[in-house]
């Protein structure tokens, strides 16, 4: 007898160890072994080298690194993506529960009248009397194909997906401030050109004037003149309406009005940090969006397995007990009541509708396999694309500083000519065009070095491993202790 318990115990065991779900496998995508910008003007470093959390601190601006921490602290947007995430975890944890049984209590007191002429009335009645109930009822669904711990795990995986939402939002976020902050400071840079270009630009007017007066030149050298100064002007003031829209940017993503903040300007002279780009197979730790489409693809499936196991039995443990009585006095043994037993469920005709949510979770599980190849080779492209400008722009910084230097001797060689009246001032006025936008053009590089780079530490997740998703307990955890 015992052996037969035995081995009925051994079938049991069996048919709850059963999991319909397909070997999960994350998708293959083809990985290549270096990316192609990375050599050979990068070092070769790993990829951990970044800043774990404030990799911003790489860029050495003591602004930048009091706004940054602000994005966590005020940041409406990722406040919301936080709510978001509580969402799932909630969800999450509401899926694990169908692994529990389901226990409920119950109590019921009422006072009855029952009709004079009711049918079948057996006399002699109590027209009168009392249905008083107390009692607990309890399920427990055996979990034979693994559909219950398939629910689970997907609500897990899913609620892991919005965690690297979160960490995606996040990192979005702080790289937009630095983005905005880094195109401030390179408008202060502008907004300095532009000044002193104005002061110079008043020098020169002012020779032309005194030039005419003296009757050496014609009104013509005296337009002209005026005409580069109000140019130059106008220039400063159009740089400075970016620059204010740039600082109600960073108020905005700092959580504070726009009418109430300001950055003092500020000329500073960045360079460019060095960003080592490691291999690209690290780029699959490292991203939080490649993480959440991953943990999407699991999700999936898992709801596989949650379909196949809906043409199955299902089996039902159920209970029913506790103490009926016409009186208050319900807790006497005499008045308690109970019912036990198993029901079973098993699908004979749908319609097509199992079939159907079957093919749907066969096809979401091709969609969100498909959505990960791609998001990893948009991967691979990003960090190509903002390595190759790092390395261009470097480049054409260098030759657009040495433009500049040569437009400055040439507008120096015109003014001097001019002075001597060995050249018209259109000499002077085509030398200083083409300095100025030399020297626009040199600062507007060094600021889009800045930006690559921004763009580069994003490409490769900002310092973000796979590592920081939550564990399948804490995904499952309520985050109600936030209020």
């Amino acid at each position: 007898m015992s052996r037969n318990r035995l081995l009925a115990s051994a079938a049991l065991l069996a048919l709850t160890a059963c999991n319909l779900a397909p070997p999960y496998r994350v998708p293959l995508v083809a990985t290549p072994v270096a990316y192609k910008e990375a050599a050979p003007w990068q070092p070769a470093r790993p990829a951990d080298d970044l800043n774990r959390g404030a990799w911003w601190a790489r860029f050495g601006d003591e602004t930048l690194n009091e706004l940054e921490p602000q994005i966590d602290t005020a940041n409406q947007d990722l406040a919301a993506m936080v709510a978001r995430y509580d969402q799932a975890r909630a969800l999450a944890a509401e899926a694990a529960s169908v692994l529990y049984p389901l226990v409920d209590a119950n109590a019921q007191l009422s006072t009855n009248r029952q009709s004079k002429d009711r049918p079948l009335r057996v006399s002699p009645a109590n027209t009168y009397y009392g249905s008083n109930q107390a009692g607990i009822t309890a399920s427990y669904e055996i979990d034979f194909w693994g559909k219950l711990r398939n629910i689970a795990a997907a609500g897990r995986a899913t609620a892991q997906s919005s965690a690297a939402d979160l960490a995606t939002m996040r990192l979005s976020l702080q790289a937009e401030l630095a983005t905005d902050y880094l195109s401030l400071r390179g408008a202060d840079a502008q907004d300095q050109l532009l000044t002193d270009t104005v002061a110079a630009y008043q020098k020169a007017y002012d020779l032309t004037e005194r030039r005419f007066e003296g009757k050496i030149v014609s009104s013509l050298d005296v337009s002209r003149a005026k005409t580069q100064l109000r140019t130059a002007q106008a220039a400063l003031a159009n740089e400075l309406a970016a620059r204010a829209l740039l600082e109600h940017a960073i108020a905005t993503l700092v959580g504070k009005p726009a009418s109430d903040f300001s950055i003092p300007p500020k000329v500073i002279a960045f360079t460019a940090p060095d960003i080592p780009t490691g291999v690209p197979s690290d780029l699959l730790q490292r991203r939080p969006d490649i993480a959440s489409a991953e943990r999407l693809v699991k999700a999936a499936n898992a709801s596989v397995g949650v379909a196949r196991a809906a043409f199955y039995p299902s089996l039902t443990l159920n209970l029913l007990g506790g103490f009926q009585s016409t009186k208050l006095s319900l807790f006497n043994v005499p008045d308690a009541f109970w019912t036990i037993g198993p029901g079973l469920t098993l699908p004979v005709f749908e319609g097509g509708l199992l079939r159907a949510q079957e093919s749907a979770a066969y096809g979401r599980l091709r969609e969100t396999g498909d959505n990960y190849r791609s998001i990893v080779l948009k991967a691979f492209q990003d960090v190509e694309d903002q390595a190759a400008l790092l390395r261009l722009l470097a480049e054409a910084s260098t030759d657009e500083e040495d433009g500049v230097t040569a437009a400055q001797h040439t507008l120096d060689v015109a003014l001097t000519l001019y002075k001597m009246g060995a050249t018209s001032y259109l000499e002077v006025v085509t030398a200083q065009t083409a300095l100025l936008l030399a020297q626009q053009t040199a600062l507007d590089y060094r600021t889009r070095r800045q930006l690559a780079a921004v763009g580069l530490v994003r490409a490769l997740g900002g310092g973000w491993d796979a590592k920081d998703l939550p564990s399948d307990r804490e995904a499952t955890k309520l985050a109600a202790d936030r209020y």
